[in-house]
């Protein structure tokens, strides 16, 4: 079989392993000692591994401003922090902490040379100005396995209301110089925490496997993460992980779903987590987790009606197969068992259904209307809006 052209956009030098985190700050001194750390609200204090990272930065001879992020990163704090400490000389970022945390050090590495508004390049709002760089090298710390935030060159962040907006500030320059994954820094994440971002870092997988930019090397990633999150993250979430197998197989599940992500778009669930997100105060992973098991189906669905011989059902086969473990069933039911696979899990996870946030009926015409950004043009097959709003309805 002939192996069709594909491109690989620039990752960050990746250091993964339990204990990993003790390596930052030599890692760090590779570009000076003057440095922005940006965190969480207040609970990376209450790691374990919190007094020796400082003790180590201290003993390194480094010097830094801690700056927080405490909600979903807005532009407004974006540009609040930059303008603040513009005119300050900084070597670096490091970013340690959730999605939100790595994203919002991303913009802030890219931005603190130059000062400007974040604004100017956002896509989809604003002038969409070309980013010229260059970004301070960044360091990602990821505290949560589900976004890959840690691999990708894109910052998400978010203005909430009627008037909202989840849009992607992105560029190469973006990328993290490296990432440091210690599943260590997992220990203390709470069940619904891993709940949510577990099923994200499933959906970007599946997403990536099956997206219209899919090749050879993102789909041996994309399967191999999905194994990873078949084994791990149920019994993780059960509490049944005493070895720390488990929450390192999510962190390198995440891991690959970034590195996926970043490689070939998403899909339908991830068009519309966006406007959901941007309209109404749902968690990303929970959004990701209650729509993936109904947007498959759907996709599927369309599929078949439509196009028959689209690749991507054949991929939803291999997917089913893998996640279900049924090597020999054909296709029809190895679809049909990976979307009860899915289903099952978010029940066992206890994903919550849009309407436990205040979301009903008529609430779907502007996330409908909103949701046909950058993911939706990978989903392997256009949905209709009948298509899209079922969906939603689904999971009301």
């Amino acid at each position: 079989m002939s192996i069709h052209p594909f491109r690989i956009a620039r990752l960050p030098e990746i250091v993964f392993g339990a204990g990993s985190l003790v390596q930052t700050a030599e890692l760090a001194s590779r570009f000076g000692r003057r440095l922005m750390l940006v965190t969480g609200s207040g609970s990376i204090e209450s790691l374990t591994q919190w007094p020796a990272l400082l003790d180590s930065l201290r003993e390194h001879g480094f010097e830094w401003v801690q700056v927080r992020i405490v909600t979903e990163p807005s532009p407004e704090r974006i540009d609040e922090i930059v303008s603040s400490h513009h005119d300050q000389a900084f070597d670096m970022v490091i970013g340690i902490g959730g999605g939100s945390v790595l994203d919002a050090a991303k913009a802030i590495a890219g931005l603190l040379p130059h000062g400007n508004s974040v604004m100017d390049h956002l896509e989809g709002v604003g002038p969409e100005l070309p980013y010229q760089g260059p970004a301070l090298p960044y360091i990602a710390i990821p505290t949560t396995a589900g976004t890959g935030s840690e691999a990708t060159k894109n910052a998400v962040l978010s203005r909430q209301g009627p008037d909202g907006f989840k849009k992607s500030f992105r560029d190469d320059q973006l990328v993290p110089r490296i990432a440091i994954v210690d599943p260590d820094l997992l220990a203390s994440c709470p069940p619904a925490l891993i709940a949510a971002n577990g099923m994200d870092a499933l959906t970007q997988l599946l997403e990536s496997y099956v997206s219209l930019r899919a090749n050879p090397f993102t789909d041996a990633l994309a399967m191999d993460g999905l194994k990873q999150v078949r084994d791990c993250l149920l019994p993780w979430y059960r509490g049944e992980d005493s070895g720390g197998a488990c929450r390192a197989g999510m962190a390198y599940a995440a891991l690959l779903s970034g590195i996926t992500l970043a490689q070939t778009g998403l899909g339908s669930v991830h068009g519309l987590a966006s406007p959901i997100g941007a309209f109404h105060p749902v968690p990303h992973g929970v959004v990701c987790g209650t729509l993936v098991a109904r947007a498959t189906a759907m996709n599927i669905t369309a599929m078949q009606e439509r196009e028959p011989h689209n690749p991507a059902l054949k991929k939803y086969a291999e997917a089913g197969r893998l996640l279900c473990q049924c090597s020999v069933v054909d296709d029809e039911t190895a679809r049909q068992a990976l979307v009860a696979r899915l289903e099952d899990w978010t029940l066992a996870l206890n994903l919550q259904r849009l309407s436990e946030y205040g979301i009903g009926e008529d609430d779907l015409e502007p996330i409908i209307r909103h949701c046909r950004g950058s993911s939706m043009k990978t989903n392997p097959i256009v949905l209709t809006d009948d298509e899209i709003r079922r969906i939603l309805l689904a999971r009301l």
